[in-house]
C-alpha cells in the first residue's frame, strides 16, 4: 500500500514515479522530477505526506533523517527499475547495510563509516520468505 501511496503524492506534486519497491525497512525510488524542483524538496514531500498517511496505518512510524539519491540516465532505467522490482529476491543474499555499503563505494561517494548507518535499524525478513 505505501508503495502505490507513494506514487499518488509524487503524481499530485508533479514528478513520475517509474518504478518503486523495497522491503519492511526500506524503500527504492525511481523518480523523474520536474528540473525546478531539487531531490532534497522531492524527498521532503515524499517522506512528509506519507509519513502522515502511514501514522494512520500504524501505531509509529517514521523515516530515517537521511537518504541517498542517484541520477540514472535514460540507458539505465531498465535496469534501476529491474532492480526495485527484484527487491525481495535481491535480500536474499544481502541486507540493506550490506546493500547501501556497496551502492556508495559503487558510485564513489565518500562517507564515515562510523555515521552511515546511524539510526537505522536492520529488520531482517521472516524466515522463508
Amino acid at each position: 500500500m505505501l508503495w502505490k501511496y507513494l506514487a499518488g503524492i509524487a503524481k499530485n506534486y508533479g514528478m513520475k514515479a517509474l518504478a518503486i519497491g523495497g522491503m519492511p525497512d526500506h524503500v527504492h525510488i525511481l523518480l523523474s522530477v520536474a528540473s525546478e524542483m531539487s531531490v532534497p524538496k522531492a524527498i521532503n514531500i515524499l517522506k512528509s505526506n506519507s509519513s502522515k498517511w502511514m501514522r494512520t496505518q500504524l501505531r509509529q512510524f517514521a523515516w530515517q533523517e537521511g537518504y541517498a539519491a542517484f541520477s540514472v540516465g535514460t540507458s539505465g532505467l531498465n535496469k534501476a527499475t529491474d532492480y526495485i522490482n527484484r527487491q525481495p529476491e535481491h535480500h536474499k543474499r544481502r541486507d540493506f547495510a550490506q546493500e547501501y555499503l556497496s551502492l556508495l563505494k559503487k558510485h564513489g561517494v565518500e562517507y564515515d563509516p562510523a555515521w552511515v548507518l546511524v539510526g537505522f535499524r536492520i529488520v531482517s525478513p521472516p524466515r522463508g520468505s
